[in-house]
């Protein structure tokens, strides 16, 4: 069983389901609105849990009613939440997210305590990270804590996994130098490479240039089209599972999770691993919301 520690965000998502994004001044009905547990790295620790992994998570809360809620789904999903602090001055993490019937999401953030966990934090959790077999870091939470993070497992010889998310245009180069995987989707790939990213060929393109910046695992999730991944040995395309999507959210999510449950260290089995991952999120987006639409390990059939 891989031991995974998750550096990131916990959120509570109000998901709103609607024909269709209304337009500048327009007011339409919407179908139907849920709440439920979010956050990238939440979703990730979640997927991680249910698919196989044993998961500690570094992070933060408020002290508010939402923290307690957003602590009590961790807890119940049997996450170690040890290295999670709660702020007093500030608000739990919440997301809005419109869904239309095509299921392409649309999400707002309100970062709250995502962005107030310090450095110093991660450091007092350090056992959680220089234990596991693998630590995963997002970006809704501040870079100079995942520097510290990525910093702290890479000394212990643990392995990284980076889903640069929400994406930002320059990568600080010594964060790379301490990732050992990277996953971005499409469009993350493109705003972090300047290749249009639409199909294998331009996949490759933009995994080479990400691969330069000194990264061993380059793998980049297409949607539809599947996930491509390259190695300094291999590299190839996945192609995703025929499935009608009714809601992406926790999509990528569930796939990094997944990724991290049954990869091993030395990465030996990475394809085994990569096509684990599609068929986890063929799943998830055939379901509504976003922990709630993870998986466990006993639905994905064997291939």
């Amino acid at each position: 069983m891989n031991k995974v520690t998750i550096v990131g965000s916990i959120n509570l998502d109000t998901t709103l389901y609607l024909q269709r994004v209304p337009e500048p001044g327009e007011t339409i009905r919407i179908q139907k609105l849920i709440t439920s547990g979010g956050g990238k790295g939440a979703n990730q620790a979640i997927a991680a849990q249910r698919l196989g992994a044993k998961v500690a998570f570094i992070g933060a809360v408020g002290t508010d009613d939402v923290g307690q809620q957003m602590l009590n789904l961790l807890r119940a999903a049997a996450i170690n939440v040890d290295g999670i602090a709660q702020l007093a001055d500030h608000t739990t993490g919440q997301a809005f997210i419109t869904v239309d019937e095509q299921g392409e999401n649309r999400i707002m953030i309100n970062a709250g305590a995502n962005t107030a966990f310090t450095p110093e934090q991660v450091r007092q959790s350090q056992p959680l990270i220089t234990t596991s077999d693998f630590l995963i870091a997002q970006f809704e939470t501040e870079l100079k804590s995942t520097l510290e993070a990525f910093s702290l497992a890479k000394k212990a010889g643990v392995k990284t996994i980076l889903n640069p998310a929400p994406a930002i245009a320059s990568i600080p180069p010594e964060l790379l130098a301490l990732t050992d995987i990277i996953v971005p989707n499409e469009t993350e790939a493109e705003i972090l490479t300047g290749v249009h990213v639409y199909d294998e060929k331009s996949a490759q393109l933009a995994a080479t240039k990400l691969a330069d910046s000194g990264v061993s695992i380059v793998v980049i999730t297409l949607g539809k089209a599947g996930v491509y991944y390259q190695t300094a040995s291999q590299q190839g395309l996945i192609p995703a599972l025929r499935v009608k999507a009714i809601d992406t959210t926790a999509a990528g999510d569930t796939f990094i999770g997944a990724l991290a449950s049954v990869l091993q260290p030395d990465f030996s089995n990475l394809t085994e691993a990569l096509l684990f991952g599609n068929q986890a999120s063929a799943i998830t987006v055939q379901r509504l919301g976003a922990q709630d639409a993870i998986p466990f390990k006993d639905e994905i059939t064997p291939d």
